[in-house]
C-alpha cells in the first residue's frame, strides 16, 4: 500500500481544514516546498496536493507552486481541486506532475471525465467526497443526491482505474478512518481505492493495509506527530 503524505494549499501557505470547513483554517507551514522536502527525506515516494482555493472557486491560483514542487521534491505529485478542463490537465502533466485528480467535475460532467480518461488513461484520478452516502462537490460545499456506490460503479464503467475517497466527516478530525466503507469499496468494486480522511494512527494504516487498499492519504496526523512518516511507510510495504 502506497502513503500520500498530504499538502493542502491555500493562500500559498500548507495548512489543514477541519472536515472541509473554510473557516476552520490551521496553517502549517508558510513554505509547502520545505514541507515536501522533509516528507521526501523521511522516505516518501509520493504526494498528495489540493488546491483549496482550487478546489472552492475553480482555477488554478497556486500552479507555479505545484509546478516547483513537482519539478523539485523528487516526490511524484498528484494533484487535485480546481481540474474543471482537459486544458488544466494537459498544463499540469506538462509541469511534471505526476498524476491529476478530477473532483466536482467529474461528479457534474460526465462526458468531460470520459474524455480525460480517453485522452489520459492512468494519469487521471477520481477524488470522490462523501457525507452521509452521498457525494459533495464544489470544496465540500455543495452536497448531490449521487450515492458513493452508484458513483463509483459509472466511474468504473468509464475505465476509471484509481478513486480517492474521502469521508468527509472524518477528515482532519483525528478520529479513525471509516473502515466499513472502505471495506463495502473493495469487496464491491476493482477500482484501486485510496483511503482519505482521518488516518490518524499507525493502526489505521494497518487496517487500511489489511483491507487491500491501494493507498492512504496522510494529512493532519503528520503534522500533529501522531503518525511518524517514515514508521507508516514502513508498516505499509
Amino acid at each position: 500500500m502506497k502513503i500520500f503524505p498530504a499538502i493542502d494549499l491555500y493562500q500559498g501557505q500548507a495548512v489543514r481544514l477541519l472536515k472541509g470547513d473554510y473557516n476552520q483554517v490551521t496553517v502549517y507551514s508558510a513554505d509547502p516546498m520545505q514541507v515536501a522536502q522533509g516528507f521526501r527525506a523521511a522516505g516518501a515516494e509520493y504526494l498528495h496536493v489540493v488546491d483549496l482555493e482550487g478546489a472552492r472557486d475553480g482555477g488554478t491560483p497556486h500552479f507555479h507552486l505545484v509546478e516547483a514542487i513537482a519539478k523539485d521534491s523528487g516526490l511524484k505529485v498528484e494533484i487535485g481541486g480546481g481540474v474543471r478542463d482537459e486544458a488544466v490537465i494537459d498544463r499540469y502533466l506538462e509541469a511534471g506532475v505526476d498524476r491529476v485528480i478530477l473532483g466536482t467535475a467529474a461528479v457534474t460532467d460526465r462526458d468531460f471525465l470520459r474524455r480525460a480518461v480517453g485522452h489520459c488513461g492512468d494519469k487521471i484520478v477520481v477524488g470522490v467526497d462523501v457525507q452521509d452516502g452521498l457525494v459533495a462537490i464544489k470544496g465540500w460545499r455543495e452536497m448531490t443526491k449521487e450515492t458513493l456506490e452508484g458513483f463509483c460503479r459509472e466511474a468504473e464503467e468509464i475505465g476509471v482505474r484509481t478513486v480517492i475517497c474521502t469521508d468527509i466527516s472524518r477528515d482532519g478530525a483525528m478520529q479513525g478512518t471509516n473502515q466499513a466503507m472502505y471495506r463495502r469499496l473493495t469487496e464491491n468494486f476493482s477500482l484501486e481505492i485510496i483511503a482519505s480522511g482521518g488516518v490518524s494512527t499507525i493502526d489505521d494504516v494497518r487496517a487500511l493495509k489489511a483491507m487491500g487498499l491501494s493507498g492512504a492519504i496522510v494529512g493532519k496526523a503528520l503534522y500533529t506527530g501522531a503518525i511518524d512518516l517514515r514508521k507508516a511507510i514502513e508498516e505499509a510495504t
